[in-house]
């Protein structure tokens, strides 16, 4: 395995543009050559419009000393630079630098990427549904966001710890447990249920009629706070209930989180419970730096940043005025062991864009607090809302919540009509299979391809489509290369670089080369929509290739060539597709 990856064109292009600016003017050393891939050339380089300014020259003479100092390069990495407009250097590579490109990264098991990372201790917080209750259309984007970045950033070698921040602890609790004392006849046990009820969702109708009784029942709502007490002292009845709970609840999101296809296990669940005995200790803290004080008999955090619409500051609450605690506090106990304990360096918390302010001034309160420093970065990942035809909030027909279970299932059901009637001929046990990787794909690549700070539209039909930017277009490219490669039988993956490249070959190979500057962006922006839209784009080069360049009937070398091109499409396909959580099928 290379470590250090596999240099782009891009590169190395602009490495030498670089170099001649030193030569050139070297009192300009070290700025950036600004090159760029370009459509009337392989790259274009702004240098000399940018510098000219500076130095008070023209941006033509300044290009045209450019020229003369790459046209002396003794490694001829430049086939040609061209003086274009105002200033612009219009560069392209020579053939034989492409193709070794191609066998380059064909040879390398990372296709090229380097571990850029280098260990870097990152926590990523995502998902976080609430026990006894059913997981929704809301958890979707966090899941599968935060289950990309884990996957992206742990593949440039960072060393990700996952964390879900289970809702498993506080009042509702003890109402839910002591309703199912009293009605002892209840059935919300896995093992009890239909194959077509989940534990979580027998809670979460139990919740709800707890809820009724506590509303309506006086006498009820009293033995509620009194098993509240006995969850929170200990009380080893209580707890054992709780734990049953909270066991049931895990193993239903268990079944979503497989359906889904995404990393997170059990072994990442870190409930509130977890932090409870650490809440004491923070506060402590807090009180002890001046940091948290008494606000009419609440322990609150007043911003120093953030004013409310009074110009007042706006208060984080530590404790409530009966002593309570809430998320605010979790929260605080949360990112102080993640940084003490965990030794972080990076904190990621996936969650949607309405809670902003609240990780602002969580961060706040723990920069003040000497907890999070300047060598530790923390991020809020906000994103968008799912959104129904009607551009609200995605609810049922009845508008009600989305059941998370459902909707995958509706996908599932969509992409099967589409597949078999692409294919007829295919075994109900493949067309089953390959309906749940393109239906869970499609739902995964519809989010993942919008910009995470956008809402999009959910709409299955659009989803599960053959054409344009989805999921499943993808997801066919890549079963269509693998059978050509199928076809052409054993064959080498040598690459004669003295052959020269048609223009759908240079296009390919261009975009080919430009996987590891897209992982490595992704990984610096944290926004997986940037390689989704490079494998689209990656697809439709391909599909041009392919109708321009004959592959299995062109003779020898081109041939290799050729399946070579096609072989590194393949593999950067399945890779980049693995990289946003998405099977890749050989056969649909």
């Amino acid at each position: 395995m290379s470590d250090s990856g596999v240099l782009p064109l891009l590169g190395q292009v602009s490495a030498a543009v670089a170099e001649a600016i030193n030569r050139t003017r070297p009192e300009m050393a070290g700025v950036d050559p600004v090159v760029r891939r370009s459509t009337h050339a392989d790259f274009q380089s702004n240098a000399a419009l940018a510098l000219a300014k500076r130095l008070n020259m023209s941006s033509r003479v300044l290009g045209a000393e450019l020229i003369e100092a790459l046209d002396s390069d003794a490694d001829r990495l430049l086939e040609s630079v061209e003086l274009a407009g105002p200033g612009f250097l219009n560069i392209t590579v020579p053939d034989h630098s492409v193709w070794q490109q191609v066998s380059a990264r064909l040879a390398d098991d990372r296709l090229g990427v380097p571990a850029s990372e280098d260990g870097r201790r990152t926590v990523i917080d995502y998902s976080a549904p609430n026990i006894a209750k059913e997981m929704h259309v809301g958890h979707l984007r966090t899941t599968i966001i935060g289950d990309s970045l884990a996957r992206v950033l742990g593949f440039l070698g960072a060393d990700v710890t996952r964390q879900n921040h289970l809702g498993d602890w506080g009042t509702q609790f003890g109402m839910l447990i002591q309703y199912i004392d009293e009605h002892p006849d209840a059935r919300w046990r896995h093992d009890d249920l239909t194959v077509d009820t989940s534990a979580v969702s027998a809670l979460d109708t139990l919740y709800k009629a707890a809820r009724a009784a506590f509303d309506a029942d006086a006498e009820f709502a009293d033995r509620s706070r009194t098993r509240v007490v006995a969850l929170q002292s200990g009380d080893p009845a209580t707890l054992a209930r709780w734990s049953e709970i909270v066991t049931e609840s895990e193993k239903a999101f268990g079944e979503i989180y497989n359906r889904l296809g995404v990393l997170l296990t059990s072994d990442d669940y870190v409930g509130e419970s977890f932090y409870n005995p650490m809440l004491a200790d923070t506060i402590k803290e807090l009180v002890d730096k001046g940091i948290a004080v008494d606000s009419d008999g609440a322990l609150v955090i007043f911003s120093e940043e953030v004013t409310g619409p009074d110009d007042k500051p706006v208060p984080l609450m530590v404790r409530k005025r009966d002593g309570g605690y809430g998320y605010d506090t979790t929260d605080l106990a949360t990112i102080r062991y993640r940084i003490t304990s965990l030794d972080a360096d990076r904190l990621l918390y996936v969650t949607d864009s309405r809670q902003a302010l609240h990780f602002r001034l969580i961060f706040e309160a723990a920069r003040r607090a000497g907890w999070l420093t300047d060598a530790i970065d923390a991020e809020h990942i906000a994103y968008g809302t799912v959104l129904g035809p009607d551009g609200r909030p995605f609810k049922t027909r009845a508008g009600g919540t989305v059941r998370l279970m459902d909707l995958l299932n509706d996908a599932v059901s969509t992409a099967r009509a589409i597949v078999a009637e692409k294919n007829p001929d295919l075994p109900p046990a493949d067309l089953d299979k390959i309906a749940e990787q393109s239906g869970i794909g499609a739902v995964k690549y519809a989010d993942l391809s919008t910009s995470r700070v956008k809402d999009y539209t959910f709409d299955l039909d659009r989803m599960v489509a053959f054409n344009g930017n989805t999921g499943v277009y993808l997801q066919y490219a890549h079963a269509r290369i693998k059978s050509i490669l199928r076809k052409a039988g054993g064959h080498t993956t040598i690459v004669d670089a003295n052959i020269p490249l048609e223009p759908a070959e240079r296009a390919l190979a261009m975009e080919l080369d430009d996987y590891a500057t897209t992982v490595a962006e992704v990984g610096a922006t944290l926004e997986p929509h940037r390689l989704c839209g490079y494998l689209y784009d990656l697809a439709r080069d391909f599909t041009s290739f392919y109708d321009n360049c004959p592959v299995l009937a062109a003779d020898e070398p081109i041939r290799g060539n050729r399946l070579a091109l096609c072989q590194l499409t393949a593999r950067t396909l399945e890779h980049g597709l693995s990289l946003l959580g998405i099977a890749a099928p050989e056969r649909m």
